[in-house]
């Protein structure tokens, strides 16, 4: 295992327990020996299911199969059943053969229709599915299912990753108490297009499918699709979020709860870039002044995604030229002479170019930090918008030059 992050937080939360969800894992051996790779959450009968997928057109065919059961008939109980160490993509007819042997078997074991059962795979992409030994964990999985398993969980679906990603939330809906825990996975080839990465949040909240798959899909746009590591979408990527119904709490139209879960969702995307592969540096990329939200938008991710920018910040040089550089090439409206930009809460450019208060010491003694503030504003008008991503080091080369081998 590569060292931990030095960015990670200081240990994995005490994920609470989300009354209709129990967790299994197993070391089913499928590229990784001597750790868990298989994860199964089993959820109570009649809970919803809320996703969003990517958007590549490679996706596989979990990926695929997934898209086309969420927001099926909310009948039966429901079953998440994730692999690492292999995505089943771009693996033709035999990664749709492994996906169906996967659910049919697992719906024999659970008692559970095949239809309600989620899968999702992660890590090579290319080389067949050994489904088999998925299968041949089943009971064990099934006989070892808890309540307290989601840490267990949160650690069987990593891949490059150096530490498990959790976060929770528990807010008051109708005088009673609602729970909300998730755990994600994801380090490299990170870049929104929904998001690069799985992840998986329980709540035992009551609503319907389609007010959960709106706050899903708008809270993903504001979350997961505003973070990158290094500008790749993977053929993977899923954010599942199941609602048991158990706390008899109905949050359809609870604000608090939209907020609460929004917040464990960003959580979960910040934690992301916090392991971006070969990270030193966590840089939140602050643009304000656009013609519109979608400009901002586009601005952020043209400087978080470049790499004389990410390669600049590794380096701690305020090299604060390449933002402008970012900032021309997005393609979105701007005005040379309208704009500003400042590190932290140093103005380094302002009207067009340098600000006459501008100090090289300061600015440099300020990229030494570990954590960044990259701020833009285009002075046209009130767009604005926020976006997370880390440095570029010689730590995320080591990482992907032999990752299939």
């Amino acid at each position: 295992m590569p060292p931990i992050s030095p960015l990670a937080p200081a240990s994995f939360p005490d994920l609470p327990k989300v009354a209709g969800v129990r967790f299994a894992t197993a070391a089913a051996g499928i590229k990784y020996k001597g750790r868990t790779d298989v994860m199964l959450a089993e959820l109570a009968e009649g809970s919803t299911i809320a996703g969003v997928y990517t958007k590549s057109a490679t996706r596989s065919a979990a990926v695929l199969d997934c898209q086309a059961k969420t927001g099926g008939a909310a009948a039966g109980k429901a079953a998440i059943l994730v692999n690492s160490g292999n995505s089943n993509a771009f693996t033709g007819r035999n990664g749709i053969a492994s996906v169906e042997a996967i659910t049919a078997a697992a719906g024999k074991a659970f008692g559970i229709d095949p239809a309600r059962i989620f899968t999702s795979s992660t890590g090579v992409i290319g080389e067949p599915l050994p489904h088999d030994r998925i299968i041949d964990k089943l009971n064990e999985l099934g006989s070892s299912l808890s309540d307290d398993g989601i840490g267990a969980a949160a650690k069987a679906i990593m891949t490059t990753d150096t530490f498990p990603k959790g976060s929770f939330a528990v807010v008051d809906v109708d005088g009673k108490p609602v729970t909300i825990s998730g755990i994600a996975k994801g380090s490299g080839m990170i870049a929104p297009d929904m998001a690069t990465m799985l992840v998986y949040i329980f709540t035992d909240a009551k609503i319907g499918h389609a007010p959960l798959q709106a706050m899903v899909s708008a809270f993903a746009d504001r979350t997961f699709n505003c973070i990158t590591v290094d500008s790749d979408t993977s053929t993977s990527d899923t954010v599942i979020v199941g609602a048991t119904g158990a706390s008899g709490a109905d949050a359809t139209h609870d604000a608090a709860f939209a907020a609460a879960l929004e917040q464990v969702m960003l959580d979960l995307a910040l934690l992301v870039v916090r392991d971006g592969e070969g990270a030193t540096k966590f840089v939140e990329v602050q643009v304000s002044g656009a013609a519109n939200d979608a400009d901002a938008k586009t601005v952020g991710l043209a400087i978080a995604n470049s790499p004389l920018v990410k390669t600049a910040i590794a380096g701690e040089d305020a090299n604060w030229g390449r933002i402008v550089m970012a900032v021309g090439k997005s393609g979105a409206m701007a005005d040379r002479d309208r704009l500003s930009i400042r590190f932290g809460d140093i103005v380094v450019a302002e009207n067009g170019w340098r600000a006459p208060s501008y100090s090289e010491d300061a600015t440099s003694a300020y990229m030494r930090q570990q954590e960044l503030v990259i701020g833009v504003d285009l002075g046209i008008g009130a767009g604005k918008a926020k976006v997370w991503t880390c440095d570029l080091t010689h730590g995320y080369i080591d990482i992907n030059a032999d990752y299939r081998s």
